[in-house]
């Protein structure tokens, strides 16, 4: 049973901005050492990209998990129709792309008979046999996931950059709890901020 939540819980927010935070690491990481000549360095910062890539895996299953239990909260009633499908198919866009960005990393380092050491401690098993040729196709399969995904994560903030300074309905406040209540006022019940 899931139960629909007036706005998201602490769990969700924090799981959210931590999630944030790894894709805004591991994006420049991985440009950055791509570029690199193969070299201790290289290979230490290959290993700090897998590392952050596999905790924003984890953490988008574990809030995957809680969002089927507290599901979000209703979007504003003054959203128009094609406004709801289109953030409903940029959340599922998002969410598959968080999954399968790491996930394809994941079965490159297989590939290329690299294995995942979680933070140089937790072996990871390889998802598939050594294969240099698939290894190499899985690279440019991760980098275009990659780009993608960074690619709708700018669509994203722009979408709540509108909601909060143009559009005035509290979206951006339900993530940001700091920024003023009233946008949560506004949003619960619009029609009575429109008469008042």
């Amino acid at each position: 049973m899931s139960t629909r939540v007036p706005t998201y819980t602490r769990t969700a927010v924090a799981l959210h901005w931590a999630i944030a935070l790894l894709i805004s690491a591991a994006f420049p990481l991985g440009l950055y050492m791509h570029g690199l000549a193969l070299s201790p360095t290289k290979l230490r910062l290959f290993n700090y990209h897998k590392w952050i890539g596999m905790t924003a895996l984890m953490l988008v299953v574990v809030r995957l998990l809680w969002r089927s239990i507290y599901r979000p909260p209703e979007l504003p009633a003054t959203m128009a129709r094609w406004e709801r499908i289109g953030a409903l198919a940029m959340h599922l866009l998002l969410y598959a792309l968080m999954v399968a960005a790491p996930l394809s990393g994941w079965l490159m380092s297989s590939a290329t008979g690299f294995q995942t050491v979680w933070f140089g401690v937790i072996p990871l098993p390889d998802l598939i046999g050594k294969d240099k040729e698939f290894g190499r196709f899985l690279m440019e399969l991760h980098k275009n996931l990659d780009y993608l995904l960074i690619a709708l994560v700018g669509l994203h903030i722009a979408a709540a950059l509108r909601h909060h300074f143009i559009v005035h309905d509290g979206v951006l406040a339900q993530m940001l709890p700091f920024l003023r209540k009233s946008d949560l006022s506004k949003t619960a019940n619009p029609v009575l901020h429109a008469k008042s």
